[in-house]
C-alpha cells in the first residue's frame, strides 16, 4: 500500500500553522531545524504544448520559474532534434534567453529500424545541438517493446559515451517498458554500463504505468538520482496532468529521503492541471511551484 499523503486541505491548513509559529519569537538558545534544501525548482514544457514556444517560455517565467526543459514534443519546434538549423537553435536559444530563463534538458529520440551508421549519426547531431543551446542533459524515456530492449541499451551506452566527450549527461526516468521502475532501471544501467547515465526520478510515472510505491521503487536507485521530475497521479493508469496533492504521491515523503540520500536537484515540473488558455494553465503551473515549495519547507 502506499504512505498515506496528507489531504490538500491538511497541508494548507499544517503550513498555515507552520508560518504562525516561524512568526512568534524565536528562542536562540534552542536547536531549529535544518534549513529546507536549495534545490532548484524547475519546470518542463509539457503543460503548454498546444500553444506556441513563445507561450510556453511566457508561462514558464510567469509561474516564477527560472529553469525551463524542452521534454514533450511541440507541434511546429524541432528543439535539438537532428534537422534543426543552426538559425533555429540561435532563435530559440535567443528567446530563452530574453525571458531570463536557463534551458538544462530536452529529448533524445532514437531512430528504429535503420542502418547503424544513421541511428548514431542522428544521436551526435542531437547532442551537438543540445550543446549549442548549453542543455546539461538529454532524456530517453525508453522502449516498450521487449524485441527492441537490446538495441536501446546499446544506443544509449554509445549516447553516453558522446556525452561524456562534450559534456551532457544522458538520463533516463520511469516510463513503464525497459525503465518501468527499480528492477527494470537497474537491469538498463547494468546493460549499458556506463558511468554518464543517471537518472530523473518520476514518482508519478511509477504509479502511473506498474501501480507500485514511488517510495519504495525509489530506494534501489536513489544513488543514480541526480533530478526528481515532479508529477502526481490518481492510480495506475491514471492521469497525471492534476494539481499536486490530488494523488497519491506523497512528496514530502520522497522529498525527504532524497534529501537525506544528498541529492543535490534540480526538481522539475512536468504537470498540471490543463486549462482551455495558456494563461489558466500557467496558474496551475505556479500552484504546483507553490505546493513544492511548502513541502520542501515542511522537511
Amino acid at each position: 500500500m502506499f504512505t498515506r499523503l496528507i489531504s490538500r486541505r491538511h497541508f494548507i491548513q499544517t503550513t498555515v500553522v507552520a508560518a504562525a509559529a516561524a512568526a512568534a519569537p524565536r528562542n536562540v538558545f534552542a536547536a531549529g531545524p535544518a534549513a529546507a534544501p536549495a534545490w532548484t525548482i524547475g519546470c518542463l514544457n509539457r503543460p503548454w504544448v498546444k500553444w506556441s514556444v513563445d507561450e510556453m517560455l511566457d508561462g514558464v517565467k510567469a509561474a516564477g520559474y527560472r529553469t525551463v526543459g524542452l521534454q514533450t514534443n511541440t507541434p511546429g519546434e524541432a528543439f535539438v532534434a537532428a534537422g534543426a538549423t543552426p538559425a533555429y537553435l540561435a532563435a530559440l536559444k535567443q528567446k530563452i534567453a530574453a525571458r531570463g530563463l536557463k534551458v538544462n534538458l530536452a529529448r533524445l529520440t532514437l531512430k528504429d529500424g535503420v542502418p547503424q551508421a544513421e541511428a548514431t549519426a542522428a544521436i551526435r547531431q542531437q547532442l551537438d545541438n543540445a550543446r549549442t543551446l548549453g542543455l546539461g542533459a538529454m532524456i530517453n524515456t525508453g522502449t516498450a517493446k521487449p524485441e527492441h530492449y537490446e538495441a536501446w541499451y546499446r544506443s544509449i551506452a554509445y549516447t553516453a559515451a558522446y556525452g561524456a566527450d562534450i559534456g551532457i549527461q544522458v538520463v533516463i526516468k520511469p516510463h513503464g517498458g525497459v525503465v518501468a521502475a527499480s528492477a527494470e532501471i537497474l537491469k538498463s544501467l547494468e546493460k549499458i554500463n556506463h558511468r554518464n547515465v543517471g537518472i530523473w526520478y518520476d514518482a508519478g510515472n511509477v504509479i502511473h504505468y506498474t501501480g507500485k510505491d514511488p517510495l519504495t521503487e525509489l530506494e534501489p536507485i536513489i544513488a543514480h538520482v541526480t533530478a526528481f521530475t515532479a508529477k502526481d497521479c490518481a492510480g495506475k493508469g491514471g492521469e497525471v496532468m492534476i494539481q499536486f496533492g490530488d494523488g497519491k504521491v506523497d512528496f514530502p515523503a520522497i522529498l525527504r529521503r532524497l534529501k537525506q540520500a544528498g541529492f543535490k536537484g534540480p526538481i522539475m515540473v512536468e504537470s498540471c492541471a490543463i486549462k482551455d488558455t495558456a494563461a489558466g494553465t500557467t496558474v496551475n503551473a505556479k500552484a504546483n511551484r507553490v505546493f513544492l515549495e511548502s513541502a520542501l519547507a515542511a522537511i
